[in-house]
């Protein structure tokens, strides 16, 4: 359980065993780490069809040898027919969550890989694109074994989305939940992916499938418009950047809780805590992950309606402030403002040290739960983040960035190690990593270890209804759960093991060239190595 794989020439993990073996088989046939990605993130859209996939957003972090990392930001914007006006003359507030006037942003994921792919050719990348779509063209064609997390979510939200356009004729065959392991084929997503491998994949924004996408966006009542599509371009960008005491961590900017992953770490750093799991660590962290978030819920937005510079955010006298006022014999306040979604992380490392770290999703369990017929795609309600309170930090605006949870991990730390790390859910996407980081940065932990080891999460995550309270898993030992209870910290014990927590990975390559990998075992995925 506590295994550390190690190869010397890729390594590519993610959260289901399938996609990390078709970003593996891409390094095998000379491919390098973003096109494994591309690879890895086209399965996982068919086979984890209700957290990730066409239809949702993207963000990669990509650090070549020598060279300082890149972020790649794909996510869409909101309809140009959107505006306040648009819901209150309908009645509605607020933003719905499921249904045709939940999918109201722009899909960006496609325009990630592509923006990838061009970086990828500028570092010598040449797999063709056909080759890289080869395998989620064919779980989409002829079937894969549905997993028991497609089962349970398929059960739990149907009461709520399977009157939503498409998504019973798709995701409940005969009108039932399909049974785990059974063979589940989506031949139109095949058909779509197929088309992007021979014309390329700008035709999801400016071509023959972008005109079917948006004839059926119509057909099903989404403000989304064919113009909306063709206005949509990622956005390469330098992620933001802090130093530690062990080397240095890179995040995703705005729109992204990038900077809230930053800030926990860099207020944890000047606590001077020396050892792992006690009391000490996972206050110090819980404390700073209350300031974070604080700065996350007041301040990030789309970067054309924010004030003030996110990477001042992370100098030394803000940070060193927030450390100073946190109390290791109580816990401080924290007002509640859960941020759900659930996501998908993957890394990859090759041969000559490109890395990869890269998160998609469509948000909250199968999206809006708008299924495209002709296409096979399951459009995103990532728009649900926009507020229809005027004057609000993320008030719906035409072409608005909505804001994100998403964000992926890099560091390079100063012995000479590169790290790729990240998790899914929400809230739990920067605990989670702040947990990983520490545990095998800070303390020394092997890395499979550093993944496997019990976690906590304050706030919602992935697939947990609740977000009151510090959840820690029963892992834990007792003496640490009654210390951080008589500190004040309201502490909810869950199973171990359970998704409630995330699922979490992490690749990293030595100086010396060695590729280490870990998987969550709470997922369903491998480290796939050679």
């Amino acid at each position: 359980m506590f295994q550390t794989l190690r190869a010397a020439r890729g390594i590519v993990t993610a959260p289901h065993h399938l996609a990390a073996q078709a970003g593996l088989a891409v390094l095998r046939e000379g491919g390098n780490a973003i096109e494994a990605m591309v690879a890895a993130a086209a399965v996982t859209g068919v086979v984890y069809p209700h957290m990730a996939g066409l239809g949702g957003d993207g963000f990669w972090l990509v650090r070549a040898p020598g060279e300082a990392p890149r972020a790649i930001l794909a996510c869409g914007r909101a309809a140009e027919a959107l505006d306040l006006d648009f819901y209150k003359t309908r009645g509605i507030a607020p933003i719905p969550a499921r249904g045709p006037l939940a999918a109201i942003t722009v899909a960006g994921n496609v325009s990630g890989w592509q923006s990838a792919l061009d970086l990828s050719a500028r570092l010598g990348g040449r797999m063709p694109l056909a080759r890289l779509l080869e395998d989620a063209i064919h779980y989409a064609r002829d079937g894969y074994a549905v997993t028991e997390t497609q089962v349970r979510n398929t059960a739990a939200k149907r009461r709520e989305i399977e009157s939503v356009a498409g998504f019973a004729d798709l995701f409940l065959p005969g009108g039932q939940v399909p049974a785990e392991g059974s063979r589940f084929k989506n031949p139109a997503l095949a058909e779509s992916l197929s088309r992007l491998a021979v014309v390329g994949l700008d035709d999801f924004y400016r071509g023959e499938l972008a005109r079917r996408i948006a004839a059926e966006l119509a057909r099903v009542g989404s403000p989304l418009a064919l113009g909306d599509l063709a206005a949509h371009r990622a956005a390469e960008e330098s992620p933001l950047a802090l130093r530690l005491r062990v080397g240095t961590v890179y995040n995703t900017p705005a729109p992204t809780q990038g900077l809230a992953s930053l800030v926990i770490l860099g207020v944890f750093d000047r606590l001077g805590v020396k050892d792992a799991e006690g009391f000490a660590h996972i206050h110090g962290v819980v404390e700073a992950t209350k300031f974070g978030f604080h700065l996350r819920d007041t301040a990030l937005t789309d970067p054309a309606y924010m004030r003030g510079d996110p990477q001042a955010w992370l100098g030394d006298a803000a940070l060193g402030d927030m450390a100073r006022r946190i109390d290791f014999a109580k816990a401080g306040p924290w007002t509640l403002n859960p941020a759900p979604g659930d996501t998908v992380w993957m890394g990859a490392i090759d041969r000559n040290g490109l890395a990869v770290s890269f998160i998609h999703s469509i948000y909250w369990e199968f999206g809006s739960g708008v299924t495209l017929r002709d296409t096979g795609i399951v459009w995103q309600n990532r728009g649900m983040a926009f507020s229809l309170k005027p004057g609000s930090l993320h008030e719906l605006r035409p072409r608005r960035l909505p804001f994100h949870t998403n964000n992926p991990a890099l560091a390079v730390l100063d012995d000479g190690r590169v790290l790729v790390y990240g998790a899914m859910g929400g809230d739990g996407q920067p605990q989670t990593q702040a947990a990983l980081f520490t545990r095998y940065a800070i303390f020394g932990q092997p890395l499979q270890q550093a993944v496997t080891a019990p976690r906590w999460v304050l706030g919602r995550t992935w697939g947990a209804a609740s977000a009151m309270g510090l959840r820690i898993e029963r892992r834990f030992d007792d003496a640490t759960v009654t210390a951080l209870r008589k500190a004040g910290h309201n502490v909810e014990l869950v199973e171990p093991f359970t998704d409630v927590m995330g699922h979490a990975g992490a690749v990293v390559r030595r100086a010396d060239g060695i590729i280490e990998g870990a998987s969550d075992p709470r997922s369903d995925g491998v480290v796939a190595a050679y």
